[in-house]
């Protein structure tokens, strides 16, 4: 019979599935569903099986918890990401908004491409055409 694994006292039962219920981000719900799991008795492969994570993985996040507790269990793909940059100041971002209420001078109706090839126009960037479709939805045009 596979040996169970200790948790050690970082939270109590009810903490632990407290937790679960309520995690915002489905990755650290089911690190602490399996927590949970764990904690009520279920050897690290039923657990892992349960809530379906490899039971690897699973060993590590345990590991994780017995060392570090909540900090542990965070879900650290969200730490660290850049904040996406504006291409355009507010002024710019004004202008824009000025320029989408005319015709664009290459004629027809505004698009990503037209509106990106605007914004390289006025910062002097190579811009890709999405980012002229995300000012268009931005500024609701």
């Amino acid at each position: 019979m596979p040996r169970r694994v200790q948790l050690l006292p970082h939270l109590t039962a009810k903490e632990l599935k407290d937790r679960y219920q309520q995690a915002q981000d489905p990755i650290e719900a089911r690190r602490w569903h399996l927590l949970y799991l764990v904690n009520q008795q279920w050897t690290v492969k039923q657990a892992a099986e349960s809530v379906g994570l490899n039971y690897d993985y699973a060993k590590e996040i345990v590991r994780r918890y017995n060392q570090n507790g909540e900090a542990g269990i965070k879900n650290r793909s969200q730490r660290g990401k850049p904040s996406p940059r504006s291409l355009l100041t507010l002024t710019q971002q004004q202008e824009l908004q000025q320029a989408l209420c005319s015709a664009p001078p290459e004629g027809g109706r505004w698009t990503g491409p037209k509106v990106a090839r605007w914004i390289a126009d006025k910062t002097g960037k190579q811009v890709w055409n999405q980012r002229g479709w995300d000012y268009l939805q931005r500024l609701k045009h």
